[in-house]
């Protein structure tokens, strides 16, 4: 697996996380609270309960972190790298601390804060947002795979 340079990876990081943003949009809304969680974010941001957040602000965000987290992706898979050299070995264990940060952050910090939730809903969301999640790690490590030549 080619390592990437600081400029390549700062070019390669928006595009492989909104590529695999774009493919994590194929599954969400088959989900039953798939499409819940850039509302989630939307409400928090806005403070007003996740069924009234807007839309477009949803859709922003959602974007925007994903982009963002392609970076954050692209920077896991360096590091490991570095740590335990090139291949498929470097990029699972990025994959696998990408997930586990992806599903954390959003259980820890803007699910809790979410307003107009029931409490009935929040088991559903986690799992569909962990679901959703996993598509975007799987997607974005082919991705990198493909663009390091594993």
């Amino acid at each position: 697996m080619a390592t990437f340079s600081l400029l390549a990876g700062l070019a390669l990081g928006p595009v492989v996380g909104l590529l695999a943003t774009l493919a994590m949009d194929r599954v969400m809304p088959r989900l039953p609270e798939g499409t819940t969680a850039p509302r989630v974010a939307a409400g928090v941001l806005t403070d007003t309960p996740v069924d009234d957040a807007p839309e477009r602000l949803a859709s922003w965000v959602h974007y925007v972190a994903g982009g963002g987290s392609g970076l954050l992706f692209v920077g896991l898979v360096a590091a490991a790298q570095i740590g335990l050299g090139g291949g498929a070995v470097a990029l699972a264990v990025a994959s696998a601390v990408m997930l586990a940060l992806m599903v954390g952050f959003f259980a820890l910090v803007p699910l809790p804060r979410a307003q107009g939730l029931p409490r009935q809903r929040l088991a559903t969301i986690r799992r569909d947002w962990a679901l959703s999640a996993a598509t975007y790690v799987v997607a974005a490590a082919v991705l990198v795979a493909v663009a390091g030549g594993v």
